[in-house]
């Protein structure tokens, strides 16, 4: 097991759920953490618990990873002793909507494929070339069971979880003869606040996701994401396909009576 101490580690997204407990189990490896999320004060509001399980040092930027230039300059922007960024993980992502295609409102298309598509885009344009200058790196992006499955009343969210899987695949054939390494973590139900927002605040509609059933939590798969970083640095973790003991794929369940 490769030491995580003190390599810095930016996480999107890092203010609620996986990304969230990604924060914490860096935190305790001994990482320097980088958190950004639209809300500075959520990320602000538990950085001290981050000190208190280990991190290294944090620090924590509002960022909005669909802005294509704000991304641009808050990497540019980083204090020097932050800008050596050794792990990447893409977590920032939602999911608006189920319904079916034809019926649909486009103003969700636009959030999901601006969020999980573009701005995994333009996070990795700004964060790997300076991996690739300084011989060392690993990009983690958050896919999903939804990329290699589509299900019902989900097509564009399935669609924008396909598109990560294939750039990770892309992002990997380009880094060849390069040290940088790429991971997909790709959960399926995960018991967070995703299906909250995407039924837009509907508690109880988000309750029945997970009724009898004993889904994954967010610290499974930050625990996931801890183990494919610290591999022996020549080892690369293509894929992490992960489910509940419930869950054949992004459409077979097994409900309790």
């Amino acid at each position: 097991m490769a030491s995580l101490t003190g390599k810095i580690v930016l996480v999107t997204g890092a203010s609620a759920g996986i990304g969230k407990a990604t924060a914490i189990a860096f935190a305790k490896e001994g990482s320097r953490l980088l958190l950004c999320a639209r809300r500075l004060d959520k990320l602000q509001s538990f950085q001290q618990e981050l000190l208190s399980a280990g991190a290294e040092a944090v620090h924590a930027f509002a960022l909005d990873v669909r802005d294509h230039s704000a991304v641009d300059a808050a990497i540019a922007a980083l204090p020097a002793n932050w800008q050596k960024i050794d792990i990447l993980v893409n977590n920032a992502g939602l999911s608006r909507g189920l319904s079916k295609l034809h019926e649909d409102d486009p103003e969700n298309w636009e959030e999901m494929i601006d969020t999980n598509v573009k701005g995994l885009l333009y996070v990795t344009r700004a964060v790997v070339p300076g991996m690739v200058a300084r011989g060392e790196g690993h990009v983690i992006n958050l896919g999903s069971t939804a990329g290699h499955l589509t299900y019902a009343n989900g097509a564009v969210y399935c669609a924008t979880k396909a598109a990560e899987r294939v750039i990770s695949e892309g992002l990997k054939i380009d880094l060849m003869g390069t040290p940088v390494r790429v991971t997909s973590i790709d959960p399926g139900m995960v018991e967070t606040d995703f299906s909250v927002i995407r039924f837009r605040g509907d508690e109880d509609k988000a309750a029945k996701v997970y009724q009898n059933i004993t889904p994954l939590q967010a610290e499974d798969v930050a625990d996931a994401i801890v183990w494919t970083a610290s591999r022996p640095v020549h080892v690369n973790i293509h894929t992490v396909l992960m489910t509940t003991i419930d869950q054949a794929n992004s459409m077979v369940l097994h409900r309790h009576s």
